[in-house]
């Protein structure tokens, strides 16, 4: 895997992939690096979701995500609460398990957190905690 980070002047970076897709971050009027990352968290475990719950009539999938730093550098990550919102036609216990093997195995991004990082989840299905 490679990627490429050019400076665009101010606070403005482009974040490119080997295949030359570019992501724009501007730190001072957008989402910081640290932001992204958490953000990143929740894309991949959303779709190890998404993926999961296959041809069921989901209307809507999302995560919100609120963490926890240090408050000294390096403000690393200490806790991420990850609240599992999906609405449509998904067993709740098929989802919960979703959300546990995304985080036991198969979202690379939360897994190279886990040694350090406490990270809790919730499910709320059709706008009910599960």
């Amino acid at each position: 895997m490679l990627g490429r980070v050019e400076w665009k002047g101010n606070s403005r970076v482009d974040c490119f992939n080997e295949a030359g897709d570019c992501v724009e971050i501007d730190w001072d009027h957008g989402p910081t690096p640290v932001q992204v990352t958490l953000q990143m968290i929740g894309a991949c475990s959303l779709a190890d979701i998404q993926i999961g719950l296959k041809d069921r009539p989901i209307e809507r999938i999302w995560i919100e995500l609120d963490a926890d730093r240090k408050n000294t550098s390096p403000k690393v990550f200490t806790k991420i609460r990850m609240t599992y919102h999906v609405d449509g036609e998904a067993p709740v216990k098929l989802v919960k398990r979703l959300v546990e093997k995304s985080h036991e195995t198969y979202c690379t991004v939360s897994n190279m957190f886990k040694p350090t990082v406490e990270i809790t989840s919730s499910v709320v299905i059709n706008g009910e905690l599960c």
